[in-house]
């Protein structure tokens, strides 16, 4: 079975028409039809096209093929099974209600025509598309990312809502590393010299690798992605892309493709970049904060506002939500073992379960803000996070506190990063936290918590074969 038609290009076209079609092979990024798609790939030579999609982790898998077979009445499939595999490539045992499709049935790749761009930093023309996860009979598949993320969108265009997001995205820099029983560390700038912490803000911290920068604004600019800013983080060599706010799945998209061409870019200039949550012992942590409003579907005015300008009781219901939910979707947002030591104290981390108006020290901050640009920013997700599934539960969680009249805390003036720590302390408590929460099953999907939950149990037992260095240098000869 077939899951798309190829285009009709056959004759027939009007002028308009043929002025429509030249539009769109300007266009950067996204058409609309698969005879746009044509088009655009013919206008710019592409030989091969990579049909790819985020797995549970957020890595693209998929197949790459020639144009003319992509552009044709072809098959895409994969192994259901790609999506029960940890991040080490390993596949858990069944455990509970996590279970294999026994057969590894093939999933169908549906391309979004949308996301349709090229990919620049390959030698020959080459292009790249996301595509969504259906079965054979072409019903979403419910535990794949992007049809989570889907699902609970649509929850909010069921009470009259549509969300909108702006990610911040954090990642290091570090030296070429092939051996994994070495530290990270930082690399060598334009100066000769690696650069050092403490350079928050810093211009001349991003100008020490500028030619990088520019491949990163090159390569985004050609598959029409919009950085909003970017900036110099407080670790050594970590840096910060912000995004213009907008839909959730458009940004979700971003965010996957940006972290592809931020390695790529990385690696053409001989060092890597990282998304790990904490790459190195003693310097912060890389976080993914989310920035958070809901529009009318019809009107597009911020609920989060009454027509007075003041903050309107569903804005406070939706910080209850977030309250109450996210410690317990933490695993969506803190998705390994390495991801709970950025959630250490002393680490310009949030570790509690506050809000406050424009105070940083609170996992729930509401930015200083126009009434009709309010919102929250959760600053608890890292980087290693999905993004198709940070968000999902994010947005989860608020939806969840509007429709559960969810009141919050009292905001907090003060700096709330000391004493208790209020999130789970481990892969495992949050996994057990996840799967408790009866509220998720309906909003995120029961197929979809079952699944995750298998693959991040087994996660943490590959994790737990491993001997640590403090293992060894502080048991070895004293036990």
């Amino acid at each position: 079975m077939s899951t798309h038609q190829g285009p009709d290009v056959t004759g027939g076209a009007t002028e308009a028409g043929d002025n429509d079609i030249q539009k769109v092979i300007e266009c950067l990024r996204g058409v609309s039809s698969w005879r746009e798609a044509a088009a655009w790939l013919q206008a710019r030579g592409i030989e091969d096209i990579e049909c790819i999609t985020p797995d549970l982790a957020g890595v693209a898998r998929g197949k790459m093929m020639p144009t003319n077979k992509f552009t044709s009445n072809t098959a895409l499939s994969l192994p259901s099974s790609i999506f029960r595999q940890t991040i080490s490539g390993d596949y858990p045992e069944e455990v509970g209600d996590f279970r294999y499709d026994p057969n590894d049935g093939d999933l169908k790749l549906l391309p979004d025509l949308s996301t349709l761009c090229v990919v620049p930093w390959e030698s020959d023309p080459t292009a790249q598309i996301i595509c969504d996860i259906v079965d054979t009979a072409r019903e979403n598949v419910r535990y794949t990312p992007r049809n989570v993320l889907k699902r609970v969108v649509g929850e909010y265009a069921k009470d009259g809502f549509k969300p909108v997001v702006a990610p911040e995205i954090e990642f290091y820099l570090v030296a070429q590393n092939v051996d994994p029983d070495y530290p990270l560390e930082p690399p060598k700038g334009r100066s000769g010299r690696s650069i050092l912490g403490g350079q928050g803000y810093s211009i001349s911290g991003i100008n020490e690798f500028d030619d990088l920068v520019d491949d990163i604004y090159h390569f985004s600019e050609a598959q029409g992605l919009e950085i909003d800013t970017l900036i110099h983080e407080s670790g050594p060599a970590q840096l910060e892309i912000n995004l213009r706010h907008g839909d959730p799945l458009e940004l979700a998209d971003q965010v996957f493709l940006f972290k592809r061409t931020i390695r790529e870019a990385a690696m053409k200039h001989g060092i890597y970049a990282t998304f790990m949550a904490k790459p190195m012992e003693g310097l912060p942590g890389s976080a993914m904060h989310i920035h958070q409003s809901v529009v009318r579907s019809d009107t597009g005015e911020n609920i989060f506002t009454d027509a007075d300008g003041r903050a309107s009781q569903l804005f406070f219901h939706y910080i209850g939500g977030m309250q109450r939910y996210v410690p317990r979707a933490l695993v969506t947002m803190a998705p390994y073992v390495n991801s709970y030591r950025r959630l250490a104290p002393d680490m310009a981390c949030p570790l509690n379960n506050k809000w406050g108006y424009d105070n940083r020290t609170t996992a729930f901050r509401v930015p200083a803000s126009e009434p009709q640009a309010r919102r929250v920013e959760n600053r608890l997700p890292s980087s290693d996070a999905n993004p198709y599934l940070a968000l999902a539960a994010s947005l989860a969680a608020g939806l969840l506190g509007i429709r559960n009249a969810v009141e919050p805390e009292e905001p907090t003036q003060e700096s709330v990063n000391e004493g208790a720590i209020e999130l789970p302390r481990s892969l495992l408590d949050a996994v057990s936290l996840f799967e408790e929460e009866q509220d998720f099953r309906e909003i995120l999907g029961r197929e979809f918590i079952t699944n995750y939950c298998g693959v991040k149990r087994g996660e943490f037992e590959t994790f737990m074969q491993v001997i640590s260095p403090w293992e060894r240098e502080f048991l070895l000869l004293n036990v």
